[in-house]
């Protein structure tokens, strides 16, 4: 069994369902810590319909994740945390 994935209420702002935001947590493309915040990543997956989605989360223990924001993902948001080459065609999407 994976970590539990919590999702606040901000986390939906964007209209991204909880299924697309689980997905795109279990099985990301990119995941970085983010140096300003301790605990915090940001994270580049795919939904359930193949749209890249930008995903940032906060550790709160070893076992439980709190997803704050989901949205489709914006390129200054890939070039910053995506994978090295992350503009290449086999992830850009």
């Amino acid at each position: 069994m994976g970590p539990k994935i919590v999702c606040v209420p901000s986390a939906f702002k964007h209209g991204i369902s909880e299924a697309d935001i689980r997905l795109a947590v279990t099985m990301p493309v990119s995941e970085t810590l983010v140096d300003e915040y301790e605990d915090t990543y940001a994270i580049i997956g795919f939904d359930t319909r193949g749209n890249k989605l930008e995903i940032m989360l906060n550790l709160i223990d070893e076992e439980t994740m709190e997803v704050y924001h989901a949205m489709n993902c914006r390129k200054s948001f890939q070039k910053k945390y995506g994978p090295k080459g992350g503009d290449n065609a086999t992830f850009d999407r």
